[in-house]
């Protein structure tokens, strides 16, 4: 590591420790010692010059929380001496200009994708069977497991489980020591098995617990999003299994599929349970349905396309210290770049753009824009303190434990995976992305939640950045991990596709990171690469019911 000490924006008053320091270390920074009062672990930050009881603490350039003591310089910023704060926003002048990126490296590139009727371009070619209402899950399941594995579609495994050693020691006498101390984990191949439909990258079986009960407008919105699914890019078509009585009426999901797409033509197939003869004919039904909807899925090829046809989902979970200097700030090179070659990128997580919101208002094209954003935002804050919650409180305890103490703090590094490009619309939850240039789409800051939300709002391909760690993947959009650490990179490489930990180490740029992870993305959706969540078959699915979430 050639560096030891970061400070990230020149008028910040902390600074970052890039390995673990001691107390009474004195470390050198622009030519004056600071003698470090404390230890300082990697990823947290000390003071720079001391601060005041009730003085602003800046990181990125912007305020991120205030002093609730004394801090005397050199000492650790911690959530003991340190509150969330947030400057304020209004929609007033902005400046949409910008200095694009050098793009002479990936113009006239293209990628190899599925080409669909309304002009979009997937990035894989799926069928999805999905269930309008939770009493359908069980359906769901038993269709999938009379289809997969026998369609060619079983997970790849690295490892097995030998239960079967368990059941011959229990057998034999053996106590539960020796149980504990069993090594029950073999190596296995991955399952190579020829599909039936080779150009049918996947059938994906969504399950969710929604579609009656709780208030109406959960089942229109759930109706919105499965919409976004089924008219997305990335999938050929779909089987739905309706049980009849529910609040998500069919009609709604028809309304919605002509809202996003008025010349649908996908194979579409509706089957409801209520109407059936018997649970047998019902499941017997689905398979032949989806089985005849395989058959023309397909017929879809790969096909050279524009970069220009990339949505690309910026999501970031399990973040550290380090998220927002490396990993972020990587993607949102990144993002720079797909934005210029006129593509989409969609920056999602509200409750985490808490405290960067003027910075992402000034970037509107339009005020329209503007004060959508500015509203959308003003209101999720009003909704989390009416239940007796607050953006302050959104950092969990990993992200407090790796350096991230304040909202505030974690926005202003989650926000770096938007780059710096113009922002040309601005989505509510299951609005489509359909103007090129950086979207901001409303989401929760949950994980899961908010890559469904991308997927649903048009994502063909999620980058999701992580500085803990974490396996979360989505059902149609192939989702790239980057880890802004070396170290997590090491300790789960089945789970990181790639590590930017490099920029901290000093061997790579942000603008190399970014062009690496570009490659990245070409190749991902050009089918060449797999990424490790795909592998896993690490398909998540939490639709946002509106309430309050972070």
């Amino acid at each position: 590591m050639k560096n030891i000490l970061l400070k990230v924006h020149p008028d910040d008053n902390v600074i970052v420790a890039l390995r673990n320091l001691e107390a009474g270390e004195r470390v050198d920074w622009n030519g004056q010692a600071i003698e470090l009062l404390e230890n300082i672990p990697v990823k947290h930050k000390f003071s720079e010059n001391g601060l005041r009881e009730g003085e602003e603490v800046i990181m990125y350039g912007v305020l991120v929380g205030k002093a609730t003591k004394n801090i005397f310089k050199g000492s650790r910023i911690s959530r003991e001496n340190v509150e969330h704060s947030a400057g304020s926003f209004r929609v007033g002048e902005r400046q949409a200009s910008w200095q694009p990126p050098d793009i002479s490296r990936f113009e006239g590139r293209t990628f190899m994708g599925y080409h669909r009727p309304d002009g979009k371009v997937g990035t894989m070619n799926y069928w999805l069977v999905v269930p309008l209402v939770f009493c359908e899950n069980r359906n769901i399941q038993v269709i999938r497991d009379a289809m997969l594995e026998q369609l060619g579609y079983a997970s790849s495994r690295q490892f097995a489980v030998d239960t079967q050693q368990l059941i011959q020691l229990y057998q034999s006498g053996a106590g539960v020591e020796a149980i504990l101390d069993a090594d029950i984990i073999r190596d296995a191949e991955a399952i190579q098995r020829n599909r039936l439909f080779p150009n049918v990258d996947g059938i994906k079986f969504l399950q969710h617990d929604g579609g009656c009960g709780g208030i109406r407008q959960d089942s229109e919105t759930l109706c919105r999003l499965l919409a976004g699914y089924i008219t997305h890019s990335n999938v050929a078509g779909a089987t739905i299994l309706s049980l009849g009585c529910q609040n998500a009426q069919f009609q709604l999901l028809e309304q919605a599929i002509q809202a996003f797409d008025p010349h649908f033509s996908k194979p579409l197939y509706v089957l409801e349970q209520q109407k059936s003869k018997s649970e047998r004919d019902f499941i017997a039904e689905a398979v032949k349905k989806t089985f005849a909807g395989l058959i023309q899925a397909n017929q879809a090829e790969r096909r050279p396309a524009p970069l220009s046809k990339l949505a690309v989902g910026l999501e970031c979970g399990g973040s550290d210290g380090f998220s927002g200097i490396s990993a972020n700030p990587a993607l949102g090179y990144a993002s720079d770049l797909l934005a210029t070659l006129g593509g989409t990128p969609i920056l999602s997580e509200f409750p985490e753009l808490n405290g960067v919101e003027q910075e992402l208002i000034n970037r509107c094209v339009d005020e329209s824009s503007a004060r959508k954003f500015a509203n959308l935002m003003e209101s999720y804050a009003n909704r989390a303190k009416e239940v007796g919650s607050g953006f302050d409180m959104n950092p969990s305890p990993g992200n407090i434990k790796d350096g991230l103490i304040t909202d505030a703090m974690k926005s202003a590094g989650a926000a770096k995976k938007g780059g710096t490009s113009p922002v040309t619309d601005v989505l509510d939850y299951t609005e489509q992305a359909v103007k090129p240039g950086l979207n901001l789409l409303c989401t929760p800051g949950n994980d899961v939640e908010s890559t469904t939300g991308l997927a649903g709002s048009g994502a063909n391909i999620i980058v999701f950045t992580t500085g803990l760690g974490t396996p979360t993947g989505n059902p149609i959009a192939p989702t790239i991990k980057v880890s802004s650490n070396t170290a997590l990179a090491q300790r789960m490489p089945d789970l990181i596709d790639v590590d930017a930990g490099t920029i901290i180490a000093g061997d790579d740029t942000i603008e190399s990171k970014g062009e690496e992870l570009l490659d990245t993305i070409i190749r991902v959706a050009s089918g060449e690469l797999t990424p490790k969540a795909v592998r896993l078959a690490q398909d998540d699915f939490i639709p946002w019911k509106r309430g309050v979430s972070l």
